[in-house]
């Protein structure tokens, strides 16, 4: 396993922040830098300030977000402060009022800005404590977090230079883009001449940055060269990676050891995981039982209704061994938890009303002991 495993749980690696780390990773990038560009074709910017892997994935899914944002608005007003850094020079200072008069105005061109609205300034400070978070802005004075009381507030910042590194350059004209579908279309249609080194670096990718990869029918262009090059896939993966394959019909996991992990890790030790893991077990039973069918793509489609049924179903049976959160927690409110959970885990989709379970929802399953008795 090399270096490049830090560099996938990480943004980027800044020196200033991490000398030791920078360093260590920087004189490993001969061990790992053919790999990353050859199979899975991740630009490395090898900078004097900051180390980076442009991480761009096969697909766009869920769970791809900036995990500290809660509304489409905070990536809008992360947009208008890059645009903002962008015309400021490395290691200026300048005043929040100033930052936050230009996202206004900016703003105002496409949505109604008031920065009086709680809702917001919450969205102003997530953004900004990002943007901190990722040494794209230095505070001299103040604290971010006071905004959210009160837009008065006034922080002294300074601009580190990063901000210009923070997006990722595309070939195309993004203006023509209108949802995410577009930048997969514009980047088929640029590779159209090398389909086939694309569709390499696309199975890479995905077993790299995905929890599983699926496809619907043997005839699917990446499981078939998955099938073919398996011992490659395996051994190129593994010496970089650790782990190992699961090769299924219709799906494929890389699965890590616990020594081997990197990023966020199912399960661990939450009620949440828990949870999903005992309704995991309950869809293997309904499967098995025959009352629940896959289809010809091993997925199994139930109503919503039906799925939040078994939800309540598994806390009924196991609630004496939860947390009081979870097991006081309003059904509806607990069926949208476990939903959210396993939609970032790629264990199921949602197709209107219907609920879509994936292969890798039964992969994995969990029991309390047999002798396990309530209260």
């Amino acid at each position: 396993m090399t270096e490049i495993v830090t560099l996938l749980e990480h943004y980027w690696i800044c020196r200033e922040q991490d000398r030791e780390l920078y360093n260590r990773v920087k004189r490993d990038i001969p061990r790992f830098q053919k790999f990353a560009r050859e199979q899975l074709g991740w630009k490395l910017l090898n900078h004097e300030k900051f180390l980076k892997l442009e991480k761009i994935p096969a697909h766009a899914e869920s769970f791809m977000g900036i995990r500290e944002f809660q509304e489409i608005r905070d990536y809008v007003i992360l947009c208008t402060v890059l645009m903002f850094l962008e015309d400021k020079e490395e290691q200026e200072q300048f005043l929040l009022s100033e930052l936050i008069d230009y996202v206004g105005v900016q703003l105002g061109k496409w949505m109604e800005v008031d920065w009086n609205s709680f809702s917001q300034r919450k969205s102003l400070v997530r953004v900004l404590q990002y943007v901190e978070q990722k040494n794209m802005l230095r505070v001299y004075d103040g604290s971010s977090q006071l905004v959210s009381q009160e837009i008065g507030q006034e922080v002294l910042y300074e601009n580190t230079g990063l901000s210009r590194y923070f997006a990722v350059t595309y070939p195309f004209d993004l203006g023509t883009c209108t949802c995410w579908q577009d930048f997969e279309k514009e980047r088929l249609e640029e590779l159209e001449t090398d389909r086939g080194h694309f569709r390499i670096q696309r199975v890479y990718r995905r077993l790299a940055a995905c929890p599983a990869m699926y496809w619907e029918s043997g005839e699917d262009p990446d499981s078939l060269y998955l099938k073919n090059q398996r011992q490659w896939v395996e051994k190129y993966m593994k010496e970089q990676l650790g782990g190992r394959l699961e090769l299924y019909r219709n799906a494929a996991f890389w699965v890590l050891e616990e020594e081997d992990s990197y990023g966020t890790i199912h399960p661990r030790d939450a009620q949440l995981p828990e949870t999903v893991l005992l309704v995991c077990a309950g869809i293997r039973e309904e499967v098995e039982a025959g009352r629940w069918s896959p289809g010809e793509d091993g997925t199994v489609r139930v109503s919503g209704e039906a799925f939040s049924g078994l939800v309540e179903t598994c806390r009924s049976r196991w609630k004496e061994a939860w947390s009081k959160e979870y097991r006081e927690m309003e059904a509806g409110r607990l069926a949208a938890a476990v939903k959210s959970y396993m939609k970032d885990w790629m264990m199921i989709r949602q197709d209107g009303d219907q609920v879509i379970i994936c292969p890798g929802a039964v992969r994995m399953c969990g029991f309390y002991p047999a002798d396990y008795v309530a209260g």
